[in-house]
């Protein structure tokens, strides 16, 4: 990727956004629109600022329930995706029933998991678990199984055993799918741990905009927003930039790049 292709895909969403929030602002100008309906670009930016402080500090509360849950979704979905893309049997009985989960809103079983997990850390986590578990597993499952099956008749040619075959052929052909599914789960990720705040909790970017609302404190509550969108690109970035690092181990047939 050349040094101008790179600028055009930051300067467009930046020249979009620019767009986006003159057409706000005019709005709001035009129209008079009271703060507490719709606040102005300006009067956000001031309450971002002014806020700045406890913005990070509920920020940081909600980044360790994204990054927890989310790691907590990788150490259970990978490990069932191999077991389930390489098991006939266990793959016909759950892999149905995980899709059928998928479509089951996450919201609704929030306040299950409170009931059972209380309102601390834990309800979060497996409310961030919920979401971002169904992405990783299916995604990775479908990477697993969709392995040329000449390299792997290839692999036992050669006497590979069974771990070869999974770390040598099956897994940096699934690579893909896997960061495709991290991808999905990670921004899941960030939605899981707002609906976890807003169910209960005393802290956190969701918790903050929940108060903001209340106090009709609308400034505040579109600069919580802007803060989870900051948090999500952040944290997306970072998968993205682990994508690029773990490319360039990988043969260009398997990065699909």
């Amino acid at each position: 990727m050349n040094s101008t292709t790179t600028t055009t895909q930051i300067a467009y969403p930046l020249i979009g956004v620019a767009i986006l929030f003159a057409i706000w602002g005019a709005y709001c100008w035009l129209f008079s629109v009271p703060e507490v309906v719709l606040p102005s670009p300006g009067q956000v930016a001031v309450a971002f600022f002014d806020s700045f402080g406890v913005l990070m500090r509920e920020g940081w509360v909600t980044l360790v329930e994204t990054v927890l849950g989310f790691a907590l979704a990788m150490a259970v979905g990978l490990p069932l995706a191999v077991a389930i893309a390489n098991s006939r049997p266990l793959n016909l009985m759950f892999y149905p029933l995980l899709v059928a989960l998928q479509s089951v809103p996450k919201v609704a079983l929030a306040p299950i998991v409170l009931v059972w997990l209380g309102t601390g850390l834990e309800s979060k986590l497996a409310i961030v678990w919920l979401v971002a578990f169904f992405p990783i597993i299916i995604d990775t499952a479908a990477g697993l199984r969709s392995t040329p099956r000449e390299l792997i008749q290839l692999a036992h040619s050669l006497k590979a055993s069974p771990w070869q075959i999974f770390y040598k052929v099956q897994f940096p052909a699934a690579l893909p799918f896997v960061l495709t599914g991290a991808k999905v789960a990670i921004t899941l990720a960030v939605i899981g741990a707002v609906i976890g705040e807003f169910m209960g909790s005393s802290s956190g970017l969701g918790y903050l905009l929940l108060s903001a609302t209340s106090q009709l404190n609308t400034p505040l509550a579109f600069a919580a927003l802007f803060a989870l969108s900051f948090l999500g690109l952040g944290v997306y970035a970072v998968v993205e930039l682990v994508e690029i690092a773990i490319a360039r181990w990988l043969p260009p047939r398997a990065t699909g790049h």
